[in-house]
Order: C-alpha cells, then structure tokens, then sequence
C-alpha cells in the first residue's frame, strides 16, 4: 500500500512538471503527457502501476463529463443540435460500420461482431485533447461549439455501440432491430434519470442551507451520483451526466447566488480537473509496455501494421462523414441556409480535431478476459494495441498539425458574433444601468447624505460614459489596442507588487491573517478582470 502511494505521489508530481514543460514548448499537454508517459514506463518499477478500467470510467469520466456540460452553452448546443447530432450518433454509427467490415475482411480470424466491438471502441473523439489543443487559438464560435457538443454526447453512443458489439462476441447472436431499440431506450432513460436526479441535487442548493464549502462538495458528488444510478439500471450513465450538466449549467444563477460561493467552486473544480486530465493522459503512455507484453500470437510489426491501418481510416471516414454533412442539408432546406455557409475551412478543421483518448483506452481494456466459456476471448490484446495506436497516431499526429493548419489557413468568424469586448462593454452598461437606476429609485436621500453611496454614484456615472464612448467607437485603433496592453502590464506589474507588500505584513504580524487573506482576495479579483476566469 505503501509503495503504490508513493508511486502515484510521484507520477502526480512528474505529471504537474511535465505540464509545465508542455507550456514552456508550447504543445498541448495531452500530447507531451503520452509521450511522456511512453519514457515513464521504461522507468523500472512505474510499469508495474495498475490502473483497472473500471476506475477510469468510475473516478475519472463522471466529473470529466459533468465539467465539459457545465461550461457548454445550452443555447449554442441547442442551435447547433443538427451537425452535433451528425457527428455523435452518425459519424459513430458510420466508423463502427466500415471499421466493422474492414478489420473482419482484412485481419485473419475476425468476425463482424469484434469488428464492431473495435469500431465502438475507436469511434468517439476525445473533448480533453480538442479543446487544449484549440485553446487560445481564433477559431469561430461555431466550429468550438460543434466539437464541445460532439464530445458531450459521443462516449455515450460508442459505448453503447461497444455494449451491443461485446453482447454479440459473449452469446454469438445479434439482432439490429432489437440493438436499435434498446439504444434509444438506453439514451433516452439516460437523459430522464439525469434530469429526475439534477432536480434534487437543484432544490438542495437553491432552497436548503448550504455553505459555500458544502456547494462545492454537492457538485463534486453530484456526477457520480447521476452516472451510477443510471449504471444501475442499465441505461447510459453519460447521458446522465450531460442531460445534468447541462440543466445545472443552465440554472446556476439561480442555484449558487453569491460570489463566495462561485469563487470556491471554481477553486475546487479547476484543480480537480487539472490533476483528472493530466493523470489520465500519462496513464495513456504506461499502458504501452503491458499491452505489447500481452500481444500473444501477433507480432508488433503486424499489430503496428494493423493499428496504422485503423488509424488511417478513421481519420479518412471523418472527412468523408463531416463535408456532406456541412453542405448536403444547406442544399435540401432553405432554413439550414438562413446560417452562413461554414466553406471549406471550418469542416477542414473539424474533420482534423478527431483525436482520440482515454475513453477509447478504457474501453478497450474493459474488454473481459474469458468468454462465457471459460476460453480466452479472442483477440483481444490485438484490438487494445490497435487502440493505443489509434490514439497515439491521432493524439500526436493531428494534435501536433492542428494549430500549423489552423494558422495556414486563416480561419475567421463565420458568424454574425460581436468582439468579446464589444459583448462585455454591452453586459456592464446594462448591469451600471441597473445599479444606478436602484439607487435613485430607492436610496435617493441616503445618495446626498452618505458619502460612500455618492462616490460610488459618480463611479457608476464616469464607467457608463467610458463605456458608451467604447460601443460607440466602431474600431479600436492600434495605438489604442497598444495603450490597453500597457494599461493592463502595468496593473499586473501593480498587483504582484501588492502580493509581496501583503507577504510583507504577514510577516510583521500587525495584523490578523484573515484581513490579509481577504486583501489578497480582491487583488486577485481585480486580476481576475484583467486575465479572466478561462486562464485559471
């Protein structure tokens, strides 16, 4: 017990200065962090770390899901439901269908039902490794939405896929019609039980006492709760999630209505998240050593011929899959037209987005050891080989190209969406609006008698002038766009010199350490508008 946590304290501690590293080099940490993990596992000792499947999907994937749902925008994913939906049951259904046929036609021994099993294991693209890759780069609205929406709702039908395939290994019997209903079924409870559940954990924030403490620790149980009693009763545990995720998301101005509270639960997930994703990356990259010791009867060079081939068609089939879905619909109703036409750049970088993970990984390694039988179900160290290199061949390959194509290429907004600053200038003059129509309304005299509510008047009055000056303004000239970036260096400049100012009280001990951690708090507010919550 000893060893085994101090083996993960280490692999933590290795994973958090392999992120830094990845930021220093500029490359998405997903990518450095396989990679990393395939030197990792040479070490002698790290190998022998195992991480069962069923901890993945347990520990990590439930809290993974209800965070991309959370910060996902029901209005964006609902406007956009057509082309998500296109890619997360179509684009599945498609690549398990011609994976399907493909790997039993061209490995020897294969039957459709393992080909299929391999096409529901490789088909869903990973939302870890899109949105870190996509991170900070111009990409429109729409292509992100897309692919966040896409992520939510794939996992589900793969696996759902992967059931059905695995079911037809173990009995040796498959019925399509019967596999098409149940599917529905299963989604569809899925999203019933989530939504049933997210309603109670929604009265408890919104109507019992809770503490900012409790809140967050709501939240963080909120995931697992959702996808096990799903599990339980056999319908799609990441339905669940997302179905609740999402209605949470939607409801959060009326469930967690203080800042304390918010503040904290950004604090909490952001880490937890963080220490998720990169643990589960480098886990990845160990794996490799034990699935190629567990290849049997094939030989690496024809599992790497096999995976390459894999590899290459599921990358073609998501090109093959996304243009006739961007256009063919635009052709057949003129309502689909009332939108922008996506051109060839926005499919471009969708079809290249389709990176493989560890759901893929997961999925493969819960693949049971014996048959019904009692006999060794077949081939199963070959399909997770060819998964690994799936995953390692999109992940570094199309990670690695994805920001260069997105750069060649230019790609500009497609839609008709104002600049970020021009929809915060819009927010803050509604909200000073509001501020000072109350306070005239309702606080007129104590306006001329208090002299904290009349300087906070004529704050509300100079920022309500700046920023009609700033919506009035058509264009930001470049010395404009200059003055803000200096303005902004200077204030963090400012603010780090206020950080060791408060280390320096600290340590003269004048004053209570409460009072400084409430100081230190509203300078990382005040940081907070300046880098904003997406760079936590």
């Amino acid at each position: 017990m000893h060893h085994t946590l101090l083996l993960i304290l280490g692999l933590l501690f290795a994973v958090f200065l392999l992120v830094m590293l990845a930021q220093r080099f500029k490359i998405a940490y997903p990518i450095f962090l396989v990679l990393s993990g395939l030197g990792i596992s040479l070490i002698p000792g790290v190998s022998s770390l195992q991480v069962e499947p069923e901890v993945i999907f347990m520990i990590f994937l439930p809290p993974l899901l209800y965070e991309a749902a959370w910060y996902t925008s029901w209005n964006d994913f609902w406007k956009w439901k057509r082309p998500i939906s296109l890619l997360a049951f179509g684009l599945v259904f498609f690549t398990s269908l011609v994976i399907a046929y493909v790997s039993s036609a061209v490995i020897p021994g294969f039957t459709l039902a393992l080909g299929f099993l391999l096409g529901g294991i490789v088909s869903p693209p990973d939302a870890v490794a899109a949105a870190t890759v996509l991170k900070g780069m111009k990409v429109p609205k729409r292509i992100l939405t897309i692919l966040e929406g896409e992520s939510l709702v794939n996992d589900a039908s793969s696996l759902i896929v992967f059931r059905f395939a695995l079911l037809a290994v173990l009995t040796g019997t498959f019925s399509f019609q019967e596999a098409v209903g149940q599917f529905f079924i299963m989604a569809g409870m899925g999203i019933v039980v989530g939504i049933a559940i997210v309603h109670v954990f929604y009265v408890i924030h919104r109507f019992l006492p809770t503490t900012p403490a409790i809140d967050a620790a709501l939240t963080v149980m909120t995931p697992y709760i959702l996808f096990l009693v799903a599990e339980e009763f056999h319908f799609s545990g990441i339905m669940a999630v997302v179905s609740g995720g999402l209605f949470m998301s939607y409801r959060a101005h009326e469930v967690f209505q203080t800042g304390s509270t918010r503040l904290n639960m950004l604090g909490v997930w952001t880490t937890m998240i963080f220490v998720m994703n990169a643990f589960v990356f480098v886990i990845i990259g160990l794996k490799l050593p034990e699935i190629i010791a567990g290849l049997g009867e094939y030989s690496v060079w024809q599992a790497v011929k096999y995976g390459l081939l894999i590899s290459l068609i599921t990358i073609v089939l998501r090109f093959l899959w996304v243009y006739p879905a961007a256009f063919v619909p635009r052709w057949l109703s003129a309502r689909v037209r009332r939108d922008p036409s996506p051109g060839w750049k926005g499919p471009l970088v969708i079809s290249w987005a389709g990176m493989r993970g560890v759901v893929s990984l997961a999925t493969a390694l819960s693949i049971p050891m014996l048959m019904t039988d009692g006999t060794s179900f077949p081939h199963r160290n070959l399909i997770i080989f060819i998964t690994f290199v799936v995953i390692l061949i999109t992940l570094v390959v199309q990670g690695l190209t994805l920001p260069f194509i997105i750069k060649l290429i230019k790609i500009e907004e497609i839609d008709n969406i104002a600049r970020e600053d021009e929809q915060q200038a819009g927010i803050q003059l509604r909200l000073d609006n509001i501020a000072l129509d109350h306070a005239h309304k309702r606080h007129s005299e104590e306006l001329e008698d208090n002299e904290l509510l009349a300087f906070y008047k004529e704050n509300i009055k100079l920022r309500l002038e700046n920023t009609r000056m700033q919506l009035n303004s058509v264009e930001c000239s470049e010395m404009q766009l200059v003055e803000v970036k200096k303005y902004q260096h200077v204030l963090m400049e400012i603010y780090a010199l206020q950080r060791k100012e408060l280390f320096k009280l600290r340590k003269e001990k004048h004053f209570s350490d409460e009072e400084i951690r409430k100081a230190e708090m509203q300078v990382d507010l005040n940081e907070l508008k300046i880098t904003g919550a997406k760079h936590l």
